[in-house]
């Protein structure tokens, strides 16, 4: 029974990166001989064990066999057998089938190494078509390895696995944990320009893919096409180490500009509907988590009005403040301001742009809130109001008390100036 550290741990360490999880494999055993010695089982389709102690996972050397379509298409394989070198054959890419032993030597059979100094994304074998999510995890790994290539060869396999309908049974939750774990890497829009170099983007995200193409008025967007600027939108909610559901929002923020119709552009009127109802397919489709759709729509339906904010007065304010249901969850607030500053400086020359609409639409919420709405609202009903009459009033106190900040805020403007 041999044990050997494999995948990720090894391939960070030579990179000189954070390791953070360990895998292991174990070569020579059977699942009795694990359980005898005091290893937990976990896996369902092929045979994973706790460590007793670290509770690390142990998995036994295996191989697997192509049974159908799709990501659950495969039988496995695991007997005392298998050996290291027929394990490591399995894995998708060569950095991630070097193997490391209880010494510290390293076994290497597919030249991962190699790949690792040549900065390059290369599958192992010709297997690597029989799993259509590896395509998702390649695409995954040019998000955190932002100055990786793909090796040409693989990129032919990728585009030859789309043709032949492979990305079309991918089940929408495994699609959606890839996309979020890409979303949340250095360059995320390495992931965007992977799938769409071979096709993936366009089977799985249609909505996101038709953006490229579409020009947008050069006065607001140096970078003119669309699909460009999704890339620099992207890439500064990484640089802002936004959370899920802000990159995500920012992912969807423009889908309505895929459909525009031609005799109108670069103008887009009325993109922010059309993306909200395009958000709704997409959500739908991948299953995406609530917190994550509900940002996003919001974001999707006020983004234009939020850049446009700093020309609003207070009434329109508080209006734009109550679409956003802002009053009950002021954090997703947060966040959608948070998802409009990268859109607004997601646009090539203007990254370091400032966005002063987010402290300001901030500052006119904690103001609002501020209003002791049960108050208002006594007062009301001691004169006789009730119903919308009583809602009107407590509008006009947070409007009142948003016009104060702004106002306060003009003049610190003044003063600073």
């Amino acid at each position: 029974m041999q044990t050997y550290m494999v995948g990720g741990a090894v391939r960070d360490a030579l990179l000189g990166r954070p390791v953070n999880d360990h895998d292991w494999v174990v070569v020579g055993a059977t699942p009795q001989a694990m359980i005898e010695a005091g290893y937990l089982p976990v896996g369902r389709d092929f045979p994973v064990f706790l460590h007793p102690d670290t509770r690390e996972e142990y998995a036994l050397a295996r191989t697997e066999r192509k049974t159908g379509r799709g990501y659950h298409g495969f039988a496995f394989h695991a007997d005392p057998g298998v050996t290291l070198e027929e394990d490591l054959a399995r894995r998708d890419l060569t950095i991630n089938a070097i193997a490391q032993d209880q010494a510290g030597r390293l076994i290497d059979p597919f030249d991962g190494r190699r790949d690792l100094a040549g900065r390059t994304l290369r599958h192992v074998t010709d297997a690597f078509r029989e799993d259509p999510v590896r395509i998702l995890r390649l695409a995954r790994f040019a998000a955190r390895f932002g100055d990786f290539s793909i090796a040409p060869e693989t990129l032919a396999l990728m585009r030859a696995m789309v043709a032949e309908g492979e990305v079309d049974h991918l089940v929408p939750e495994r699609v959606w944990q890839e996309l979020a774990r890409g979303l949340m890497e250095d360059r995320p829009s390495r992931m965007l320009t992977v799938l769409r170099d071979c096709g993936a983007l366009a089977r799985l995200l249609p909505e996101v893919d038709r953006l490229w193409g579409v020009p947008q008025r050069a006065e607001y967007h140096p970078e003119v096409d669309t699909g460009e600027h999704l890339l620099l939108v992207l890439d500064m909610s990484a640089r802002l180490r936004a959370p899920l559901p802000v990159r995500f929002a920012c992912l969807t923020h423009d889908l309505g500009k895929g459909t525009t119709p031609a005799e109108v552009l670069p103008r887009h009127i009325g993109h922010e509907q059309r993306s909200a109802r395009l958000l709704k397919q997409v959500t739908n489709r991948l299953r995406v988590p609530t917190e994550c759709q509900e940002l996003a729509d919001v974001v999707a339906r006020e983004h234009g009005n939020i850049h446009r904010s700093g020309e609003f007065g207070a009434a329109a304010v508080v209006r734009l403040l109550e679409r956003c249901d802002a009053f009950r969850k002021p954090q997703r607030f947060a966040d959608a301001l948070l998802a409009c500053e990268c859109d607004a400086r997601g646009r090539l020359g203007l990254e370091e742009q400032p966005y002063p609409q987010r402290a300001r639409l901030l500052g006119a919420l904690e103001a609002a809130r501020q209003v002791p709405t049960a108050t208002v609202a006594a007062q009301a009903a001691e004169r006789g109001l009730s119903g919308p009459q009583v809602g009107e009033w407590i509008q006009a106190a947070r409007v009142a008390a948003v016009q104060e900040r702004l106002a306060a805020g003009q003049s610190t403007s003044a003063s600073a100036a």
